[in-house]
């Protein structure tokens, strides 16, 4: 597994928004900030813009800042958030956690000329199933061992997922392509028993697929995190910039290093069956100011 943190940079990245999309983000679900000067904002969803907005616990919210000369600092509780725009309009894409309790929220802004100002919104609920599976008992019941390692696993993924690089993805850019093809066989957020005993929602999706199958980057990026971890088995983490990053787990094999730049289609790994499964398989995650957040916001349905 990487011990250090790289401080990556995207090769290239073009962070023009044009009036148009800019105009489309003001227009996401319950992208909620207080009536701006020039009127009562529209609350209809866009199908156009990626990721697409959903404001539940999981989700992506997309709050309208409006217009400034320069890119506006927004914040979720310390953690910067990803803005994109142009001087006409800003918007705010934020990751909301799953374990986040439905109701109202905020975040704080500060643009280059003005006071620091909130912008609220509101979670609305969803309810997720449930899924009981059946694993090696040594993957549920850990021993002393396999506890320690899980929790030095544990932070040393927490600060991977603290990422955060310039330039920031351009808005065309985000709606990404599946890195394997497959039936999505276990979807984000499901509430999971294992043998018998609750464990914590599924983070990411599931995509049935053979093992040795080519895992491909889902947008241009950098890797910055490569390891064989205990639950999560042969893991490959990409950055996309603005804290934005995506996971690929239970490789077979991993055909990249840390601090590749890769592009949308790059081979970085193989499908497997390493970690915590039940057989063969990708999972595919996506984390937004430090927040696994539902894949399927960034891909066609």
């Amino acid at each position: 597994m990487s011990s250090q943190l790289p401080a990556p940079t995207l090769a290239t990245a073009d962070t023009s928004f044009t009036r148009r999309n800019a105009l489309v983000a003001s227009l996401g679900l319950l992208a909620l900030d207080p009536v701006r000067a020039t009127g009562p904002k529209k609350t209809v969803p866009s199908p156009d813009l990626w990721p697409h907005a959903l404001a539940v616990p999981g989700g992506i919210a997309h709050l309208d800042l409006g217009a400034a000369a320069m890119r506006p600092m927004a914040h979720l509780d310390d953690v910067p958030l990803l803005v994109l725009g142009d001087a006409n309009d800003w918007t705010a894409l934020v990751g909301i956690a799953l374990t986040t309790t439905p109701g109202p929220a905020s975040i704080s802004v500060q643009s280059a000329s003005g006071l620091p100002r909130q912008v609220d919104f509101t979670v609305i609920p969803k309810h997720y199933p449930t899924q009981k599976l059946k694993v090696a008992s040594s993957k549920v019941d850990l021993s002393e061992d396999d506890e320690a390692r899980f929790e030095r696993e544990r932070v040393h993924m927490a600060n991977v997922l603290a990422t955060f690089t310039v330039p920031l993805p351009n808005a065309s850019m985000l709606q990404m392509a599946a890195p394997v093809s497959g039936r999505r066989s276990s979807s984000f957020g499901l509430r999971r028993i294992f043998n018998g005993q609750p464990r914590s929602p599924h983070s990411g999706m599931d995509i049935a697929a053979a093992s040795g199958t080519p895992v491909l980057a889902p947008l241009p990026g950098r890797i910055i995190d490569t390891g064989d971890y205990f639950f999560g088995g042969n893991t490959v983490v990409m950055d996309h910039g603005g804290g934005l990053l995506t996971m690929v787990g239970h490789l077979s094999a991993i055909h990249a290093k840390v601090g590749d730049l890769v592009r949308t289609g790059d081979r970085v790994a193989s499908v497997g069956a390493t970690g915590r499964v039940t057989g063969p398989h990708l999972h595919f995650g996506v984390v937004l100011n430090r927040k696994m957040v539902d894949p399927a916001l960034f891909l066609v349905a």
